[in-house]
């Protein structure tokens, strides 16, 4: 469909993310990560069905605005397959077996690619943002759960199905806590936001956290990553606490990463990576450590990501011009 686009429509891929919480979609000129137009709208949680229908209708927008584009990409939270089919995603429940690809392409015409959104973040951290110039990376988002994106050998590493890249399932405490996906012990029960929210319980049960379950309107049930940084920048000694727990278990999960696949540089992304120095300088302390012959290898360095929450939008646009115009595999 490309060869017949203008210098000026090869700007014009579209980038989509969807989150939990919302829909965001970007007009992006893949190669610079320029954003042109962007729309976001709530993810329709308690009707799934709807899922497929209000992304198109974001895309509806955005093309409503700029123009058709060169072709679409599309990022969700879970396990997606080489043709663009979610299968199954623990945090977004109710969405199985969704041709999020195919649905888009009938509707609009073009042509269009559907990766885990923590893929797309993760190309374009590597092509854009922190992971620039680095061929062997790992890109992890912190969110509600944990995504993750591999770059080996300058490219995505997307597995025999399209799966690679669920560390935040990495059984790493069987006496742990039950994840959203049903089993106990994941790595993201005890590194992303409901992680923050685990362990701020464990110090309920120790008789602690009062500041943070009052920020959670006196419910500990309630309590939220967001609680824990707000405690946190109130200079409240528990959420200390609680953080230093949190990076103790962030830097386990990367430790291990590290021995597996020995990249050149880890990225943090979203909300908690952000959330002060002291974090990223805990994990930092205490990554290597947590690696296999940590004291023989180069330090591996861990950086916070640079694009902010458009970045798995916009690597779905990078993600589309590799695969329909630019002839590459990411």
């Amino acid at each position: 469909m490309a060869d017949t686009q203008t210098s000026a429509d090869l700007r014009r891929f579209i980038g989509v993310d969807l989150g939990g919480t919302k829909i965001l979609g970007v007009v992006v000129d893949p190669q610079t990560g320029e954003v042109s137009a962007r729309r976001k709208a709530p993810t329709p949680k308690d009707e799934p069905e709807l899922t497929a229908q209000a992304i198109g209708d974001v895309v509806a927008e955005l093309i409503h605005e700029v123009g058709q584009p060169v072709a679409i990409g599309v990022g969700v939270p879970g396990l997606v397959d080489h043709d663009g089919v979610l299968h199954y995603g623990p945090n977004v429940q109710g969405v199985l077996n969704l041709d999020i690809a195919g649905e888009l392409r009938a509707r609009f015409g073009v042509d269009v690619i559907a990766e885990s959104d923590a893929a797309n973040a993760a190309v374009a951290e590597h092509r854009l943002g922190a992971a620039r110039g680095h061929d062997h990376a790992v890109i992890i988002t912190q969110g509600t759960g944990i995504g993750c994106g591999l770059i080996v050998g300058g490219r995505l590493l997307r597995g025999a199905n399209g799966f690679a890249g669920e560390p935040g399932h990495m059984l790493v405490d069987a006496d742990g806590h039950t994840c959203a996906c049903g089993r106990t012990g994941c790595w993201e029960t005890v590194s992303s936001g409901a992680g923050l929210a685990n362990i701020s319980l464990q110090l309920v049960a120790e008789g602690r956290a009062a500041r943070i379950v009052e920020l959670a309107g006196g419910e500990p049930a309630h309590v939220r990553g967001e609680h824990v940084s707000q405690a946190m920048a109130e200079g409240d000694s528990d959420a200390f606490v609680v953080f230093d727990r949190f990076a103790t278990w962030v830097a386990r999960g990367l430790g291990s990463l590290i021995s597996i696949l020995d990249p050149s540089i880890v990225v943090l992304g979203g909300g908690l990576s952000l959330t002060n120095e002291n974090f990223l300088d805990a994990v930092r302390e205490r990554v290597m450590a947590n690696s296999m012959g940590g004291t023989h290898r180069p330090i591996v360095p861990v950086e916070p990501a640079q694009l902010g929450e458009e970045a798995g939008a916009i690597g779905g646009a990078i993600n589309a011009f590799d695969r329909f115009v630019g002839g590459a595999n990411s």
